[in-house]
């Protein structure tokens, strides 16, 4: 009998391996590539278009704002995606009523949708005015 410890070996040599090929792999081009630094090279490159400016520059809160619900809608895809996809298997997956998955998704679209009101009636998605309370 193998103590259970051991069993874990081979993922520790797996693991072990992939880091042991990235770092060669770094360490090789490191060895065998060219260093020619330039001042074109350590310029700041962007679209093509040269650097004007500080990049650390102030930006509005709806700005963020736009950006954090961007990422909360972005996640209600990823939560409905795998749902859509076992829609029709989830009476015999979870043992309840054909109608329980619909209902279930139909609630969870109804926080999403207090939320989208909620950030209406603030006012986060209108950029045309200039609030303060924000």
């Amino acid at each position: 009998m193998i103590p259970y410890h051991w069993q874990y070996l081979p993922l520790l040599l797996q693991i072990l391996a992939a880091f042991g090929l990235g770092l060669g792999m770094v360490v090789a081009s490191w060895f065998v590539g060219r260093h020619h630094n330039t001042a074109t090279k350590l310029a700041a490159y962007e679209c093509g278009i040269v650097a004007v400016g500080d990049a650390r520059g102030r930006f509005s809160v709806r700005y963020y704002m736009v950006a954090m619900l961007f990422i909360l809608f972005d996640v209600e895809a990823v939560f409905m995606m795998p749902w859509a996809v076992v829609y029709r298997k989830l009476p015999a997956l979870t043992g309840c009523s054909p109608m329980f998955g619909f209902w279930e998704m139909l609630v969870y679209l109804g926080f999403v949708a207090v939320g989208l009101y909620y950030i209406v009636r603030k006012g986060i998605l209108n950029w045309s005015q200039d609030k303060a309370d924000l």
